[in-house]
């Protein structure tokens, strides 16, 4: 299960450049309203790896569609 269930985020048929979909999960999770330290937490996990590690940290923080 997400750390962050509730926040929605599509990733099939969009783009799947990695910047493009840490950005559509950045914005949601804004949305959401939570707090800075997660976000940046989200986005230096993210990057700290390959394309898989990214869809990999993303499906952990965020419920994927």
């Amino acid at each position: 299960m997400p750390k962050f269930p509730e926040i929605k985020v599509k990733l099939v048929n969009e783009d799947g450049n990695a910047f493009a979909i840490m950005g559509r999960v950045t914005s949601a999770m804004r949305r959401a309203g939570l707090q800075k330290e997660d976000i940046d937490t989200y986005r230096k996990d993210a990057t700290t790896g390959n394309y898989d590690h990214l869809l990999r940290v993303t499906m952990e923080t965020v419920t994927t569609r």
